[in-house]
């Protein structure tokens, strides 16, 4: 077992052949996907001042190399994607700490955010979030590189619903609250869903192993 996961991979995946192919275009059109959406919202964000639209584009940016990465170890061995997965997992996890103690910082700012700017732009993250988890859905259930893939889009869509809702509650309490609230929401989520690929990934090491 361990000297085919770690030489010749002829472990059997959970996704049948891996859909390679299917896998790979699907990649390459979301991470173009997520660099455009992250020069769009880090701008929007520094202009809205709202913190979840500046995470949400951190997220953006995370998840185009992480698509990009992906794209360059589909066809390793696992033990080799499996290590590319931990990498992918702490970076989620970074990525939680670091929106945490920003959002330390926006409430000693005391900055409230434009309501109508944090709409637009998170529909408009919203869509592009949907139409990439919608093509991701299928590989959901693969190696831990291919869930870490799923999980950042599905999270990716979800915080993106708590934006738009973000902007209704800065809208109507004109307080930064909504939008702190939001953000420790996807600071949260980035860091359970760390957590959950970097154990898959340490499960699929330790097979490897064996």
């Amino acid at each position: 077992m361990g000297k085919n996961c770690c030489a010749h991979d002829h472990h059997e995946d959970l996704a049948p052949q891996l859909h390679k192919k299917s896998f790979r275009n699907i990649l390459i059109f979301s991470m173009f996907v997520n660099f455009g959406m992250f020069f769009i919202e880090v701008g929007y964000g520094y202009f809205a001042k709202s913190l979840s639209l500046k995470a949400d584009a951190i997220d953006f940016f995370g998840d185009g190399v992480n698509y990009l990465v992906s794209l360059l170890v589909i066809n390793s061995v696992l033990s080799l994607r499996a290590k590319v997965s931990m990498a992918k997992a702490l970076t989620m996890i970074i990525f939680g700490v670091v929106i945490l103690i920003n959002g330390g910082m926006q409430y000693l700012s005391g900055d409230v955010p434009n309501s109508f700017t944090m709409t637009w732009v998170g529909v408009l993250a919203l869509v592009s979030n949907v139409a990439v988890a919608v093509l991701l859905f299928k590989f959901r259930e693969g190696d831990s590189n291919m869930q870490s893939v799923w999980l950042c889009s599905r999270n990716d869509a979800i915080s993106n619903i708590a934006v738009v809702f973000a902007a209704g509650g800065v809208y109507l309490t004109s307080s930064a609250w909504p939008d702190l609230l939001v953000a420790a929401f996807m600071a949260i989520l980035s860091l359970s869903s760390g957590f959950q690929v970097l154990k898959a990934a340490r499960l699929e090491l330790a097979t490897c192993k064996n």
